[in-house]
């Protein structure tokens, strides 16, 4: 039995839960160490108080483009002194893309640019859109993880939904900290639990409003299999995530830092 999601009530964020307890090889995710979340434009003061003083946030990944960090406007956080924002984009960027109109970015369409990885067909058409993360922005992909490792306390990784970009970069930082890979799957399929209150918030926005309206709402959901998909190519070319992450320069003292950042003993 997986363990069940640990949600912070916010006012202004749908999708937001702290990952402590999660097992991995050598005990536990600790609390206060790895929180994820969908847009946080919206939180209150409330919100700040909660994430700040009583979970020690101090380190925020935002997976968001330059477009959708321009469009939404300063956040409640940018005006913490505590917190650092780290902005890290995960899509190469065009000028025109956000959360939920990244198809542009898938590599099997047929108008899109040739790439030289040999990506798969991998029917759920997510497994590609999330290769192309690594493929584009590995650099950003690293940043992130080496932020998580060297924070001070809690560090925050969001993008919009919370669901994909940062679906992925939890799910490197989990499998790195010896979470067992059926955890890592069910974590991210938890944020279906809130997909009705999750796109009511980003309708709530212009900026994705048009992009949710494109497609059905069950277009948007989180699936097991595709996290599993992802991760098994991964086991397949790469080593696993820690080899893609030492081929993408996270060195042995960047895993250990992460480690012992993340993990503490039952």
């Amino acid at each position: 039995m997986t363990a069940e999601p640990h949600w912070i009530p916010l006012d202004g964020a749908a999708n937001a839960r702290d990952l402590a307890g999660l097992p991995t090889a050598g005990g536990v995710i600790g609390p206060g160490r790895l929180l994820r979340s969908d847009n946080l434009q919206g939180l209150t003061e409330d919100d700040v108080r909660l994430l700040v003083g009583e979970l020690g946030l101090r380190t925020v990944i935002d997976l968001r483009t330059t477009v959708e960090v321009d469009k939404e406007g300063p956040g409640p956080l940018t005006r913490v002194p505590a917190v650092e924002i780290r902005h890290l984009s995960l899509f190469a960027e065009s000028g025109g893309l956000t959360d939920v109109d990244a198809d542009a970015l898938l590599p099997w369409q047929e108008d899109a640019p040739p790439r030289d990885s040999d990506l798969p067909d991998p029917g759920d058409r997510a497994v590609g859109f999330y290769l192309a993360y690594l493929e584009d922005r590995p650099d950003s992909v690293v940043a992130a993880l080496r932020a998580i490792g060297s924070s001070p306390g809690a560090s925050l990784v969001h993008c919009a939904a919370g669901k994909d970009r940062t679906g992925v970069v939890v799910a490197l930082a989990l499998a790195v900290a010896g979470v067992p890979r059926e955890e890592i799957v069910a974590d991210y399929a938890a944020t279906a639990d809130r997909l009705p209150q999750l796109l009511e918030r980003l309708r709530g926005s212009d900026t994705y409003r048009d992009d949710l309206n494109s497609r059905p709402d069950d277009s948007h959901r989180p699936r097991a299999r595709t996290m599993e998909r992802f991760l098994a190519y991964l086991d397949e070319h790469s080593g696993g995530p820690v080899g893609w992450l030492t081929a993408a320069g996270f060195s042995a003292e960047d895993l250990d830092r992460l480690r012992s950042r993340l993990v503490v003993e039952k």
